[in-house]
C-alpha cells in the first residue's frame, strides 16, 4: 500500500483589504491542523494568497501587479514553507505569478516534505473575458490579467506517487485529465475560486454550479483511474459569493471526503495510490484500448466545424 494522507485545506473568503500576512496565518492554522491529523500532503486553493481579484476592472499596471508574486517563496509566504518543512508535510497552493520577464500567470506550485518546490503548473484554460463587459452581473477578467499557461500538464514523482496539477476552469476540460493520465498520474490536485452564480446566467446558481464542479472532477478521476483533490476558496468576498464544495475523489469516481462549510476547513482522507492500479490495467488500460487514429480532431481544431 502506498498511502498518502491528504488534507484539502479549503479557505473561506479573503477580503480585498486582507494582507498576505493575515492570509498566511490562516494557512498556517490549517497546516497545523493537518499535522495533527497525520497529513502527508496539504492542498490549498487557487489564488490562495488574495481575494479573487479578476472580478475587478483595473487598467493601472502597478495596481494590477500588486496582486502578483515576483518570487516564491517570498517574505510573506516563507513562514508557510518553514512550517511545512518542520511538519514534514508537502504542500501545493495557487497564486498570481509575475515572472522576471514581466509575464503574468495563474500558477500553482508543489513542494516535497522538505519544502523544496518540485513542480509548477500555470493555468491553461482561462475563463471569462479581457475587456469590461457591462452585460455581466460582475466581471471575470482572467483573460485580461493572465496569459494562458505555457508549461503543459506535467506530472512529478513526489511522496512515491505520480502527481499532477490543474487550476479551476481546467477541471471542466477532459483533455486535462487525459494528458496527465497518459503520464500515469495517480493524484490530480486542483484549487478553484468559482462564483456561486453564473455572471451571464442568473438562473444558474449554487446548486447547479456545485453539481457541474463535482461532475467534472468525479468523471476525470474515474476515466483516468486517479485520485482527484479539488479545494475551494469560498464564501462572501466583499459581496461576491464563491462556492465551496471541496472534495476528495477516489480512482473509481466516488467522493470520499467533502467540506461541510464555506469557511476555513480541513478535509482529510488516507489515499492509497495503489487503488489506481485496477482501473489503469483493465477498462482504462490505454495501451490496449485507445484508438488514436480516430481522435485527430481533438488536436487539429478548436471550435466546432459542422460536417458539410
Amino acid at each position: 500500500m502506498r498511502e498518502i494522507v491528504i488534507g484539502g485545506a479549503q479557505m473561506g473568503p479573503i477580503q480585498k483589504a486582507e494582507s498576505r500576512t493575515e492570509v498566511v496565518a490562516r494557512m498556517l492554522a490549517l497546516l497545523d491542523q493537518a499535522a495533527g491529523a497525520g497529513c502527508d500532503l496539504v492542498v490549498y486553493p487557487e489564488l490562495a494568497l488574495t481575494t479573487f481579484f479578476p472580478r475587478y476592472w483595473m487598467d493601472d499596471a502597478s495596481e494590477i501587479d500588486a496582486w502578483f508574486e515576483a518570487e516564491m517563496p517570498n517574505d510573506a509566504t516563507r513562514p508557510l514553507f518553514d512550517r511545512a518543512r518542520a511538519h514534514g508535510i508537502a504542500i501545493t497552493f495557487g497564486y498570481a505569478e509575475k515572472t522576471p520577464e514581466g509575464r503574468h500567470f495563474n500558477t500553482s506550485i508543489l513542494t516535497d516534505r522538505a519544502g523544496a518546490v518540485v513542480g509548477k503548473y500555470r493555468k491553461v484554460h482561462l475563463p471569462g473575458h479581457s475587456e469590461y463587459d457591462p452585460d455581466r452581473a460582475f466581471q471575470h477578467l482572467e483573460k485580461r490579467y493572465f496569459e494562458p499557461g505555457d508549461l503543459g500538464f506535467p506530472v512529478w514523482r513526489n511522496l512515491d506517487a505520480w502527481m499532477g496539477m490543474c487550476i479551476c476552469n481546467d477541471r471542466r476540460w477532459p483533455e486535462v485529465y487525459r494528458e496527465m493520465g497518459l503520464q500515469g498520474v495517480e493524484l490530480v490536485m486542483l484549487g478553484y475560486n468559482t462564483p456561486s452564480v453564473n455572471s451571464q446566467n442568473g438562473a444558474e446558481g449554487l446548486k447547479e454550479r456545485l453539481y457541474h464542479s463535482e461532475l467534472s472532477m468525479t468523471a476525470g478521476a474515474y476515466q483516468n483511474a486517479t485520485w482527484v483533490v479539488g479545494v475551494a476558496k469560498a464564501g462572501d468576498e466583499d459581496g461576491h459569493p464563491l462556492m465551496a464544495g471541496s472534495i476528495i475523489v477516489d480512482p473509481n469516481g466516488y467522493v470520499v471526503a467533502r467540506a461541510q462549510t464555506e469557511g476555513d476547513e480541513l478535509i482529510v482522507h488516507a489515499c492509497d495510490m495503489d487503488a489506481c492500479t485496477f482501473g489503469k490495467t483493465t477498462i482504462f488500460d490505454f495501451a490496449r484500448h485507445r484508438r488514436i487514429e480516430h481522435y485527430g480532431r481533438i488536436t487539429s481544431q478548436t471550435g466546432v466545424v459542422l460536417p458539410e
